[in-house]
């Protein structure tokens, strides 16, 4: 029996099957008069409410079927859709996820970003609901796609085990885990001689898009890995060279007991994925056979017949050079590559097919397109707030006999490499005529990347910029050896998980994930990638992304998915400056714990004295780049950390260097005793580490998936001190001693 929640009020009745039998005739009418009377349909709970729950909301709204988001307020999915039924706050609050799930009849997701304990309880213990008269009833919405499925999917490295170890033969690449802590190095080595060079280091949780990727080309390669992504959970992949990625949607139903009932596949796609986004779809794939396609079909229904639960799924995969084909990743939702099914096959798009999965209601046998080709372009901010207008005026004054265009936007804002709409060209002749009718279409397309690539290098630096090497008496200023060091294992910056608010932590990571084999890992453009010389910040010029991951080229950070929605949006949150590069040392601790808790950050140095006028600028300009906090660190008389204080409106926290004379109590001193009305936060001598928490409960205040993450920082350091307390009660001070030394 189904169950279904219509405000205060109960009511439970059988679900629809698919054959129009008497008896279904019968619950059919049963269901359409208990709706006329209750004058309300079922109730999805979503979790998310980016784009791709705002495509829900458009099909679900013919259907008279109700979608409450747990997202901001204004999302764009709560914009495309009215209900008092809505609920605000982040999708990864327990809170607000149960006070979801009491009021909607399902839950699912657009995000498999989700606290998937939560989910758990609920369908295992429900949830209270009290009713009109007082008394109270627990209620179980069924939760689709299962929350084993979406915490499997979380960890990349547990998702590849787990289609190695299915019966269903999936192909993926070889791989490994990668032990923490001081076997780091080993477990390297050993992963090296088992694959051989290059090979790929990945992030197990958080990484998407080609990010928490780095490519191991060699053994000169593995320090800076280790710097780079040492203090995350990591696994080793091998190279897995690819001439082509396709991507299949698929329909996977089951019953109310959990036993798989069916698994449809979509069409085979192309995704042409740059600078770490998809940007292009073609339907079919370009120079694949029928062959390889119905083949891809048939391998995405066996990789999806062993997760769990009803709804869509993205598999993504690589073509090789022979012709076979490889798993890349699972996405348990609706997929930005799927969008093309809203026009190309209209009586069931993937997010009709969601609606209708979860809802346990019809689904197609097969699913046949209505047009022999479709292209989907994502329309993605440019560097200007208006760049893509001139795309979507073409999309709006196009009509073509051969060719329509379909034009989507989110109703979102428009920033460099946010996707903000797409367009679907559908066509009713070959994909190579479509193809070229699209052209004027694509060219727009590439521009508005082009414009972004130009303009990356400017997101953090003053209109005039100075030299990149500072130069005394005309002698280039080198950095020292450990600083360039550190520069260089810091030349990315993190991207934080978001909420779709746009500053949140994710921890969506976002996801779909993309974490990317061989040349799929991305090279990131923009604010979130920035290589740093001695007096500047700039992103270095992205290479085409189909020629691979460059040698040590690393990339960081969490988020959902392909989508998603705001995976451009993670500028820097923080700006890190120091008065010389000979205090990046210091900063190091600092740096990894932004990297820890997933802060967007930005590098430079700015001296108060040797660069005044160029300091002064950065500061007063911080705020309008979305900068919400600077650390500034410096080292005798420290002038640094007050002076762009007295110059920007944003919190600035000083970190007094230990320099040569005075132990750093000049510094210190200089810091702390600022005058009234220009307030410096200060640390202790050398204390980076302070500083960057600091910064994080600062952002906390703004952005609640950082204060949580803050709460979790704070029981994991009880936890670590009471155990502690507990080996040195049981050992005793002499063995407690002697395990210290043999860890030193």
């Amino acid at each position: 029996m189904r169950r279904f929640l219509y405000g205060s009020n109960l009511l439970t009745y059988k679900s629809m099957s698919h054959l129009l039998t008497v008896q279904n005739l019968l619950e059919l009418q049963a269901q359409t008069e208990a709706e006329e009377i209750m004058g309300a349909n079922p109730v999805i709970g979503l979790l998310g409410g980016g784009q791709l729950g705002r495509m829900l909301c458009e099909a679900a709204n013919p259907l008279g079927i109700d979608i409450a988001i747990l997202d901001e307020r204004n999302s764009p999915a709560k914009q495309a859709h009215e209900t008092n039924r809505h609920v605000t706050g982040s999708f990864k609050d327990p809170a607000r996820i149960r006070e979801l799930a009491s009021r909607s009849d399902y839950l699912s997701v657009e995000i498999e970003h989700v606290d998937t304990e939560v989910l758990e309880d609920i369908e295992k213990n429900g949830v209270d609901i009290e009713l009109a008269d007082g008394s109270t009833v627990t209620h179980r919405p069924p939760i689709h796609p299962s929350w084993r499925t979406l915490r499997l999917i979380q960890d990349k490295y547990l998702q590849k085990e787990h289609f190695r170890t299915s019966e269903q033969k999936i192909p993926i690449a070889e791989h490994m885990a990668i032990e923490s802590g001081e076997a780091t190095l080993d477990s390297l080595e050993e992963a090296a001689d088992k694959f051989g060079f290059p090979f790929m280091l990945k992030a197990r949780k958080g990484s998407y898009d080609g990010r928490g990727n780095f490519k191991v080309s060699s053994g000169k390669d593995i320090e800076p890995a280790i710097n780079a992504l040492g203090k995350l959970p990591l696994y080793a992949e091998k190279w897995a060279p690819f001439v082509k990625e396709l991507a299949v949607m698929v329909i996977r139903t089951e019953n109310d007991e959990g036993e798989l009932t069916g698994c449809v596949a979509y069409p085979a796609v192309e995704t042409i994925h740059e600078d770490s986004i998809c940007t292009k779809v073609f339907m079919p794939p370009r120079e694949v056979s029928d062959e390889v396609c119905e083949e891809a079909r048939e391998l995405a229904c066996s990789v999806v017949s062993t997760l769990w639960g009803r709804g869509v799924f993205a598999v993504e995969m690589f073509l090789l050079e022979d012709n076979s084909l490889m798993v890349n990743e699972v996405a348990p939702r609706p997929h930005n590559s799927g969008h093309y099914t809203i026009e190309a096959i209209p009586a069931m798009s993937q997010y009709k097919a969601q609606i209708h999965a979860v809802l346990d209601l019809p689904i197609p046998k097969k699913l046949i397109p209505r047009v022999p080709a479709a292209i989907m372009l994502n329309i993605l901010g440019g560097a200007a707030p208006n760049s893509h207008h001139k795309l979507t005026r073409l999309a709006r004054s196009t009509y073509d006999d051969d060719m329509d265009v379909h034009l989507h936007l989110y109703g979102k804002e428009s920033k460099p490499g946010r996707k903000i709409g797409h367009i679907t060209l559908t066509g009713f002749s070959s994909l190579d005529e479509l193809e070229q009718k699209a052209e004027p279409f694509i060219k727009l397309v590439d521009e508005i990347r082009q414009g972004r690539i130009d303009a990356a290098a400017e997101v953090l630096r003053p209109k005039q910029e100075e030299p990149s090497i500072p130069s005394i008496d005309g002698m280039s200023v080198e950095r020292e050896p450990i600083a360039k060091a550190i520069f260089d294992s810091h030349n990315a910056a993190p991207v934080p998980e978001r909420t779709r608010s746009g500053a949140a932590s994710r921890t969506r990571s976002a996801a779909a994930s993309r974490t990317r084999s061989g040349a799929a890992s991305r090279t990131r453009s923009g604010a979130a990638s920035r290589t740093i010389s001695a007096a500047s910040v700039k992103a270095p010029t992205p290479k085409p992304v189909n020629d691979g991951i460059q040698p040590g080229q690393i990339q960081n950070g969490v988020h959902s998915e392909d989508d998603d929605d705001d995976v451009a949006e993670d500028k820097p949150l923080v700006l890190v400056t120091m008065g010389s590069d000979s205090d990046l040392p210091v900063l190091k601790a600092g740096l990894d714990i932004l990297k820890e808790f997933n802060v967007p950050y930005a590098l430079d140095i700015t001296s108060a004295h040797r660069t005044p006028k160029y300091m002064m600028r950065v500061a007063d300009e911080a705020a309008g780049k979305g900068i919400k906090v600077i650390i500034a660190a410096a080292g005798g008389a420290a002038h640094l950390p007050g002076m762009i204080s007295s110059e920007t409106p944003l919190p600035v926290i000083g970190v007094p260097v230990k320099a040569t004379h005075l132990d750093g109590l000049d510094s210190l001193l200089s810091i702390v005793q600022m005058p009234r009305g220009v307030p410096t936060a200060t640390v202790g001598i050398n204390n980076s580490t302070n500083a960057a928490l600091l910064a994080i409960r600062i952002l906390g205040t703004i952005i609640p998936d950082y204060q949580s993450a803050m709460k979790k920082y704070q029981l994991d350091m009880e936890e670590a001190v009471i155990e502690k307390g507990t080996k040195l009660r049981t050992a005793g001070d002499v063995e407690y001693l002697a395990n210290m030394k043999a860890k030193a």
